[in-house]
């Protein structure tokens, strides 16, 4: 393969964290060494809430280590996309460029960062790390997950109308633009929605979206945060999701 240069951009890789003790030194490495690779501007912000295993002391330790390391302690469990807006708000006030989102547990290959983040800088406005489209998919799924995962996006893309296939992928790349554009400050999801929403306000404003091929991996060590009656529940949200964000978006845009 030929050699690329590393982009010009600064770039910004949000961590939430909770109860990760055991992934957060080796993923916080591999994600360092794979961002140095491809931008010569970078950042790691570690959003931690309050995990009881230990995983914020760990992150304090890892930022004195590392340079591009940071860290933002949140008082408590508050769930994953307030986490991530928590770390957007930080990442753009930081003049973040490009700002990435993945797992601390691995289920995200690190080895994909540089794909993800090439897309964003020259290709697109939100580059989405694809389990579903041609060579992505995932590993060490049962066949009931892989059915749940699988018809939740259908019945998510088609009620909401768009073509993409993995709308609760949650390995991002977002260009500033994009998060500005989608008004963060208006984002109510919560949980897995949370990214649903996130790539429906990109598309509602109008902003380029490309699926990058990945597979997507059982977590490495730790205790699973997903369930089934979570991707439910989310999945039984989306018609309200729909409404809100349309409506939002018309009286923004009058015709």
């Amino acid at each position: 393969m030929p050699h690329r240069e590393p982009v010009d951009a600064n770039v910004w890789l949000i961590l939430p964290t909770y109860n990760e003790a055991e992934n957060i030194g080796p993923i916080v490495a591999a994600v360092v060494q794979r961002l140095s690779e491809v931008a010569r501007e970078h950042t790691v912000l570690i959003v931690d809430d309050n995990s009881p295993d230990g995983t914020g002391e760990a992150a304090d330790v890892l930022a004195k280590n590392y340079p591009s390391v940071q860290v933002l302690h949140r008082e408590g469990k508050g769930g994953l996309g307030r986490a991530y807006l928590a770390g957007f708000d930080v990442a753009l006030k930081g003049g973040a460029d490009l700002v990435l989102e993945m797992d601390a547990d691995f289920s995200h290959d690190p080895r994909d960062v540089p794909r993800l983040v090439r897309a964003a800088y020259s290709e697109c406005d939100l580059a989405i790390g694809s389990r579903y489209v041609p060579g992505g998919g995932v590993r060490d799924w049962t066949f009931m997950r892989k059915a749940i995962s699988r018809g939740g996006g259908i019945y998510s893309r088609k009620l909401l109308g768009v073509d993409v296939q993995d709308l609760t992928g949650g390995f991002k790349c977002f260009r500033r633009e994009t998060l500005e554009a989608i008004e963060l400050e208006n984002v109510i999801s919560n949980g897995y929605g949370f990214q649903i929403e996130l790539t429906y306000r990109a598309i509602r404003a109008g902003k380029k979206v490309q699926e990058v091929p990945i597979y997507f991996t059982e977590r490495r060590a730790g205790e699973s945060k997903m369930s089934p009656q979570i991707a439910i529940e989310a999945a039984l949200k989306v018609p309200g999701l729909k409404r809100r964000v349309d409506a939002e978006f018309a009286e923004r845009n009058p015709s």
